[in-house]
């Protein structure tokens, strides 16, 4: 049976915004392949708390492949052998909104828990978490990075097999009475509009020829290097859509480094919450042949 680590990153507090994936096949008592990749969610709505933890912004993945081309070359692997996942129900959610936000049927899946395996086998009162556990056993990683957290997931499942004898991972779930979960195939059909993010509609009514809801009158209250806080408005002049910025450079004409994020759809130093609008920006300003 292969026996695959998995571990995604998103966007956004959906499931269906995975930005990022890593995988690490198990065989033989080791890791035998890792990969990771970058995924462009469904929509470029980056959540600034998202962003700290892992680090990727929208700039990262605008030119990447989407979900189902990212997956297309793992979901064998994955449908026909057994998931391995710190919190589980995390990832295996994340993998399955993110297949049927395509309209792609999910398959079964069949899974591990090593957040589970590792209150059984390592347990401590600092808690399980990855990097906890990881710590206590000595696996050097870089947290919160999908390749390395589907690393350190595996190595922990087999540090568990040698802690405990068993023969391996799948006999791992008999030596600890830890049952293997198996979510059956998903519906064969696409999400309903309605669930669909917001900035999702407003591609679609430019692809059609309309303009974005409010597009001209766009405003966004940025943090500048040293703190300061600045406005940056999308105005329609006469020779096309502009943005202006309240900051030094903006006043003096030139395009500011605050412009220029929200056209590559970083978020890092957006302090309003309108973080839906700067795709909506994005596409108007691409529309028109500016930016």
């Amino acid at each position: 049976m292969t026996v695959i680590a998995l571990d995604f990153e998103t966007a956004n507090e959906r499931r269906d915004s995975a930005c990022a994936v890593g995988l690490a096949w198990i065989a033989g008592g080791r890791v035998v392949r890792r990969e990771s990749r970058l995924i462009r969610p469904p929509d470029l709505r980056f959540s600034p708390g998202n962003i700290r933890v892992h680090g990727i912004l929208p700039a990262d993945v605008r030119d990447k492949p989407d979900f189902p081309t990212v997956m297309a070359e793992f979901l064998p692997d994955l449908a026909s052998g057994l998931i391995l996942a710190h919190n589980a129900g995390f990832d295996l959610g994340v993998l399955r909104a993110s297949l049927a936000a395509y309209g792609v049927r999910p398959p079964a899946f069949s899974y591990l828990c090593t957040v589970q395996i590792a209150r059984r086998v390592f347990p401590a009162e600092e808690g399980c978490g990855l990097g906890k556990v990881a710590a206590r056993l000595g696996i050097r990683f870089a947290h919160h990075d999908a390749g390395e957290d589907a690393y350190a997931c595996a190595e922990i499942a087999l540090a568990a097999v040698r802690e405990t004898g068993a023969q391996d991972v799948p006999a791992l779930s008999r030596t600890l009475r830890l049952p293997i979960t198996t979510v059956p195939a998903g519906p064969d059909r696409a999400p309903p509009p309605q669930d669909q993010p917001a900035s999702l509609t407003a591609r679609a009514r430019v692809a059609a020829g309309a303009r974005p809801t409010a597009s001209a009158g766009l405003h966004f209250a940025v943090r500048g290097s040293s703190g300061n806080r600045y406005a940056v408005t999308l105005e329609d002049r006469s020779n096309g859509p502009h943005l202006r910025c309240t900051c030094m450079a903006g006043r003096y004409g030139t395009r500011c480094r605050h412009v220029k994020a929200l056209l590559d759809g970083d978020i890092t130093d957006l302090l309003s919450s309108n973080h839906a609008d700067v795709e909506v920006l994005r596409v108007r300003m691409t529309a028109t042949g500016v930016g």
